[in-house]
């Protein structure tokens, strides 16, 4: 499974680390940017490289992103078919738990000023080693996403 990851200057730093944790977990990743700290940059750039890997790649990909809280982020790659992006800025770690055994979701979403290194580690581990449930409850209801999804791009 390939790991994409992206961020704005706010969570440039925090990437750089979290490419190479990624990594040492087996993982292959794709670091779409940005390449350098430049504090005037602007996440939906980034984000739309992310949200177009994840659109064609959903069943065989992932991505984190980072950003000051992760919430600008989330809603830019949300946008993109086959995206369920969620947001992590601290707090119950059980949230991350039921995002992919509930949800699928494919993008982990993490405030960078709100969360220390450590915890973006243990975070991202989680949601990397979280299976999906597979249960017919949650296959039923992401298929009602895809089917909304579906209607407002064929009839907007």
């Amino acid at each position: 499974m390939k790991i994409y990851f992206a961020s704005d200057h706010a969570g440039f730093e925090m990437k750089k680390a979290l490419v190479k944790f990624v990594k040492e977990l087996g993982f292959e990743v794709a670091d779409l940017g940005p390449e350098k700290l430049d504090p005037k940059d602007d996440y939906p750039v980034f984000m739309e490289k992310i949200g177009l890997e994840i659109f064609k790649h959903h069943k065989n990909a992932k991505a984190i992103t980072l950003g000051a809280s992760g919430q600008g982020e989330a809603i830019v790659v949300n946008r993109f078919p086959n995206v369920r992006a969620v947001v992590f800025y601290g707090g119950n770690r059980e949230i991350i738990k039921l995002s992919r055994e509930h949800n699928d979701a494919n993008i982990l979403s993490l405030g960078a000023k709100f969360i220390n290194l450590e915890e973006a580690e243990e975070v991202v581990k989680l949601w990397l080693e979280t299976p999906f449930s597979g249960d017919k409850r949650h296959i039923r209801r992401l298929e009602e996403i895809d089917e909304l999804e579906e209607s407002l791009y064929i009839n907007p």
